[in-house]
C-alpha cells in the first residue's frame, strides 16, 4: 500500500531538523565557499545529495541491519568517519599557513581558476563527509527503516522519501552557499577568510572527536 501524505510530511520534518542540524555538512560548506566560492559549494552539495541516495540504498537493500548486527563493522565505520574528519580538519588548517595573507578584490568578485582535478575533489570532499557522517548513517541505519516496511512497500515508495531528504539537503545548503558568496564577494581583506577557515577546522576536529567518544 501506498505511503501516506502523513508519512511523507512526518519523514521531511524529520529529514529538514536533521539537515538544519549543526554538523560536519554545514561546517563543511561554510569552509568552502569561504575559501573557494559558490561554485566549489555547490560541488560539496552534489556530493552530498550522491552520498544520501548512498545511504538510501544501503538501507532499502538491507545492509543497514547487518551493520546494526556486527559491532565491529559499525565501529569500523565510526572510526573511520572521525579519522576523515579529523584529517579534513587538520587539512583545513594547514591550508590557511601555506597561502598569501590577502586575497585580491578581484579574486573575490569573479570565479578563481579552477584547477582540472578540483571539480572532482570538492565532490569526493562533500561525498565522504556525508557517506562518513555518523549523524546521518544512524538516520538510515535505525530511523529510516521505520517510515519504510519492504514487506509492503515497493522501491519506488523508499526512493521517494530519499529524494524528498536530498532535495531538502540540496535546497537547504543551496541557500546556505548564497548568502555566504554574497559576504565573500564584500568582505575586505583575506584575514577573515583564513579565520573562519581555521575555525571549521577546528569545529571538525571537534566532530572527530565526538565521533570517537560515542558509544559503539
Amino acid at each position: 500500500m501506498f505511503i501516506v501524505m502523513s508519512e511523507i510530511l512526518a519523514f521531511a520534518a524529520v529529514s529538514l531538523l536533521l539537515v538544519i542540524s549543526p554538523g560536519p555538512n554545514s561546517v563543511l560548506i561554510v569552509k568552502t565557499v569561504a575559501d573557494k566560492g559558490l561554485r566549489s559549494g555547490v560541488e560539496n552539495i552534489l556530493g552530498l545529495v550522491s552520498a544520501t541516495f548512498a545511504h538510501g540504498a544501503i538501507s532499502i537493500l538491507g545492509l543497514s541491519a547487518i551493520i546494526l548486527q556486527s559491532a565491529e563493522l559499525y565501529t569500523l565505520i565510526k572510526y573511520l568517519g572521525a579519522a576523515y574528519l579529523a584529517y579534513l580538519g587538520v587539512k583545513t588548517i594547514v591550508a590557511t599557513f601555506s597561502r598569501p595573507s590577502a586575497h585580491r578584490a578581484a579574486d573575490r568578485l569573479q570565479p578563481s581558476a579552477k584547477a582540472p582535478g578540483d571539480t572532482c575533489r570538492n565532490f569526493a570532499e562533500g561525498f565522504l563527509t556525508q557517506i562518513l557522517n555518523p549523524k546521518v548513517s544512524m538516520f538510515y541505519l535505525a530511523a529510516f527503516p521505520q517510515f519504510i516496511s519492504l514487506g509492503s512497500a515497493s522501491y519506488y515508495e523508499a526512493f521517494l522519501l530519499v529524494s524528498i531528504h536530498a532535495s531538502i539537503i540540496f535546497l537547504w545548503f543551496l541557500g546556505v552557499a548564497i548568502m555566504l558568496s554574497q559576504w565573500r564577494a564584500v568582505s575586505v581583506g583575506g584575514m577573515i577568510q583564513k579565520w573562519i577557515q581555521r575555525f571549521s577546522g577546528s569545529v571538525l576536529l571537534g566532530f572527530a572527536a565526538l565521533v570517537v567518544r560515542q558509544d559503539a
